[in-house]
């Protein structure tokens, strides 16, 4: 129901106006009734009405001045005028305020409601139009952030942008981008993550970075498009917000974050600056992942085509042959620092470790060289310098700890822990060979089977055998009668009581019964 105000100086009309319409009927409400102008002013504020029916002529304050003060204070008020023969050209004159009904007194009933059927109409038309352009504001009010993110994503990669395009985006998200001095802050998470770790960052981004203008998710980086605000802060202003941002939420998530800065400039140059902080970013394979890195880091950073460095493979592959893991890790330490000092190309750099990593291969005992081959991939794939460093000075270590113990140890030496190992777990079914190479020595079977066999002159399988069968005859001959299924439990024949009987007779001579049996003379 739409609210209506009866305005008319005569009490006769004022009241049999009220009594004789069906205003329900008319899809309106009669909320009051005022005797002139000035009161109609006082209800209009207090009621709040959509529709006012008033007299043209009153004392005071009339009909035509009522509808000029309410167009100011209220235009969407709908008014209906009532007017005599005399007074027409007034109500032409209401109608150049936007009043498009009026009635000829007397009127009656049904001229009433009809004219109060068309306004109903207006007003019903007008609030569907207020709707539909409200739930257009609040569906784009919605996805804007979503245009913002993929305006900035196109406007750093599509080289056929410009300054109109820039001009009509600014103009749709009703901010001023054009004549802006902005930097471009790019954020990468080094580790696994999920999506909701690129929201939380954006967050904490945009609370400690201040105003940020755009920002999107691209891959595992995010972006921050910042205006650069020279006269109010600081370059350290702006880096030290940036490392507060990285470090809550290291503190938070516990993932390694890299930022990338770039220098300032015009926005219509947007595009260079993406491209300085994807160097910057790509610098972080000397740097190390979880720095920051501004353009001033890669500065001459590059060497000229076709410079080298002096790799001494020959002096560290002398040293890992000479089981000294101490003078190895020097020589390595020296090595990368001089990679890291000159910063070549990556791909040059990478190819000097891959380089060096391709002789140690070349170290490696033929039983282990297919283990330290396959770890190239694995090399090939690390993502910083100080990662490489790391990954070969464990091979380097391994390889030394390796030669240490093949050519400096005596091969006997071995054949003892595996003859104690023998001593302490002959009662377990699963010894073998296999599982005192993998799992406690950490050596090739075959190789160690040879070591033994040619220390000891027998097979290790039937050194065990013996070696069980040896303990079984000295536990019966202290224990006298004992059940034959737990001798095989006890000495490593998984309680297999008729396989014990027959191994024991092959090494003995006896049955295990006959072995418990009183000798005679």
């Amino acid at each position: 129901m739409y609210k209506l105000l009866l305005v008319d100086d005569e009490r006769l009309i004022l009241e049999g106006i009220s009594q004789v319409v069906d205003w329900g009927k008319a899809g309106t409400e009669l909320v009051g009734t005022a005797r002139n102008g000035i009161e109609a002013l006082d209800k209009i504020a207090a009621l709040n009405p959509d529709i006012v029916i008033t007299d043209i002529s009153m004392p005071g304050l009339d009909g035509l001045e009522l509808v000029k003060r309410c167009s100011v204070s209220y235009p969407q008020l709908k008014f209906v005028m009532l007017t005599g023969y005399k007074d027409f050209d007034y109500a032409c004159t209401a109608m150049l305020h936007g009043v498009k009904h009026y009635l000829l007194k007397p009127c009656n009933e049904n001229q009433i409601h009809d004219a109060l059927a068309e306004l109903v109409q207006e007003l019903e038309e007008r609030s569907s139009k207020e709707q539909f352009v409200s739930g257009m504001k609040e569906r784009f009010a919605k996805v804007l952030p979503h245009v913002k993110e993929q305006f900035l994503k196109e406007w750093i990669s599509n080289k056929t942008y410009g300054s109109r395009d820039l001009e009509y985006y600014q103009d749709l998200f009703g901010m001023e981008l054009n004549d802006k001095t902005v930097r471009l802050v790019l954020f990468r998470l080094e580790d696994s993550y999920e999506y909701e770790h690129l929201f939380a960052l954006q967050n904490i981004g945009q609370d400690i970075l201040g105003e940020i203008l755009l920002s999107a998710t691209i891959s595992s980086h995010l972006l921050f498009l910042v205006e650069h605000k020279p006269d109010a802060e600081g370059e350290d202003t702006l880096l030290n917000r940036i490392q507060e941002a990285r470090e809550v939420f290291c503190r938070f998530y516990n993932i390694t974050v890299t930022v990338a800065v770039s220098d300032a400039d015009q926005m219509i140059h947007s595009r260079k600056l993406y491209r300085q902080t994807l160097q910057c970013m790509n610098h972080r394979f000397y740097l190390d992942e979880g720095s920051l890195i501004t353009g001033s880091d890669i500065e001459g950073a590059e060497l000229s085509e076709g410079q080298e460095i002096e790799l001494d493979e020959d002096l560290i592959c002398q040293l890992i042959k000479a089981g000294d893991k101490s003078a190895v890790e020097t020589e390595l330490e020296r090595l990368f620092g001089i990679l890291s000092a000159q910063r070549l190309d990556i791909s040059v750099t990478r190819s000097y470790v891959l380089q060096l990593y391709s002789a140690m291969i070349r170290l490696c005992l033929p039983e282990e060289r297919a283990a330290f081959t396959s770890g190239m991939a694995e090399l090939a794939g690390l993502r910083t310098l100080c990662a490489l460093k790391e990954y070969v000075k464990a091979a380097a270590g391994r390889l030394s700890g390796m030669y240490d113990r093949h050519f400096v140890s005596r091969q006997s030496s071995i054949v003892e822990k595996m003859k104690r190992i023998i001593e302490e777990d002959y009662g377990n079914a699963e010894l073998s060979l296999g599982t005192v190479a993998a799992g406690m020595l950490y050596m090739n079977p075959d190789y160690l089977g040879k070591i033994f066999k040619k220390i000891t002159g027998e097979k290790f399988s039937n050194y065990v055998t013996n070696y069980r069968i040896s303990r079984a005859s000295e536990h019966i001959l202290r224990s006298g009668d004992v059940r034959v299924f737990e001798l095989a439990e006890m000495f490593g024949f998984g309680g297999n009581a008729q396989y014990f009987s027959q191994v024991f007779k092959k090494v003995t001579g006896k049955t295990p019964t006959d072995f418990m049996r009183p000798q005679t003379d």
